[in-house]
């Protein structure tokens, strides 16, 4: 970015006249130096150094290490302090200044005339989907993963989120974000009927790991963020677009500040515990994507390479649930996604999901949902 040229944010490197003596045409101008656009000469002032504008619009840059330079758009006459390096580039298209020194400045190299333009760090680069969901007691998604980034904020109530074979419970004001291709799901308890918010994106820029794989709670500004977002998408117009993406920029970078702190709530987990996230992690792929066959512990255990006696164990010490407790809850969420299609009868679904009989399935719902399959058919047709 290019500063203003004033006393205060040259300090350390040189002096600036006063605006009377900038005027004075007496003081020779010295060498003329035509700048071109690309690398620049750099310069270390050997003695003190006057540097001053000619045609056109030029661009000082100024240095101690010869790694960080700041630069300063040249628009008044300035001088340069002995062992400070230099180099002059135009702002635009082509420019000259005039330099000069009772001893002639040292050449050290070359710097690119880059950086004079603030560039965006971290920059949404598009987004796929914004959804408001408000779910039923006991509501479970089995999960999914996709290309993009997605970001879960938890309006009402609580939800919990699988991810890598760990269980975050998010409650009211809490929010995650998964990285894109991470297979993730997520549930609520029984007697708890969600609300939340999820988006779907595009980022482009470095250092977005610190997002991922961790809990943050949403600050009031975080929170203000996301209703004016929520704004925008019910009152539609031809900058909403533009305004929501502008806000989850905003958003993201607040999280980046907070994950920065020495206080996160990052999860740390050594080898092993990555290695049992990663068992769980594929169990619960393989009972999503073969929910309508018959499964069991032993059968999903051999798709990956454990004992059921340890798959057991680890779904109990990291989801607090048994393998086969999950499979019960995933088959009687399949049911009714499948009651809502109206496709099939009761007696169809259940051998679909491989119950034994019908009225096993339907005790089994009875005893999850709190209700039977026939009256939760006549809630949603």
């Amino acid at each position: 970015m290019i500063r203003n040229l004033n006393q205060m944010t040259f300090q350390g490197f040189g002096t600036i006249p006063p605006e009377r003596a900038q005027n004075v045409r007496s003081v020779e101008k010295g060498n003329l130096h035509e700048l071109g656009q690309g690398e620049a000469n750099v310069y270390r002032a050997v003695s003190e150094t006057w540097i001053s504008c000619g045609s056109g619009n030029s661009v000082l840059s100024v240095s101690k290490d010869g790694e960080n330079f700041l630069h300063f758009y040249l628009d008044k006459r300035v001088c340069v302090s002995p062992g400070i390096l230099f180099a002059l580039s135009p702002f635009q298209g082509e420019s000259s200044a005039y330099v000069s020194a009772r001893v002639e400045p040292e050449a050290v190299g070359k710097h690119l005339s880059g950086g004079l333009r603030i560039e965006h760090q971290l920059r949404v680069d598009g987004l796929y989907t914004f959804f408001y969901h408000e779910k039923e007691q006991g509501f479970l998604f089995p999960g999914e993963s996709h290309p993009m980034l997605e970001l879960t904020y938890v309006d009402q109530g609580s939800l919990h989120s699988v991810a890598d074979g760990q269980d975050l419970l998010l409650k009211q004001g809490d929010m995650v974000i998964y990285a894109p291709n991470q297979w993730h799901m997520q549930y609520a308890d029984v007697d708890v009927a969600p609300r939340y918010v999820t988006l779907t994106f595009d980022l482009r820029g470095e250092g977005v790991e610190p997002l991922t794989n961790r809990k943050f709670t949403a600050s009031r500004q975080m929170v203000a963020l996301l209703r004016q977002m929520l704004r925008e998408h019910e009152q539609v117009d031809e900058f909403s677009n533009d305004m929501i993406i502008a806000q989850l920029n905003l958003l993201l970078l607040e999280l980046l500040r907070e994950a920065a702190a020495p206080s996160g709530n990052k999860l740390q987990t050594s080898n092993a515990i990555h290695s049992e996230n990663e068992i769980i992690r594929k169990a619960q792929q393989y009972i999503s994507s073969h929910i309508r066959e018959k499964l069991s512990v032993p059968l999903v255990a051999r798709q990956v390479d454990v004992s059921p006696s340890y798959l057991t164990a680890l779904f109990h010490k990291n989801l607090q649930i048994s393998p086969g407790e999950y499979i019960r809850r995933i088959k009687l969420q399949e049911s009714k996604q499948m009651i809502r299609e109206n496709d099939l009868n009761f007696t169809e679904i259940a051998a679909a999901l491989q119950y034994s009989t019908v009225h096993h399935f339907s005790r089994q719902f009875k005893e999850k949902f709190g209700i039977t399959p026939t009256e939760y058919a006549k809630s949603v047709r």
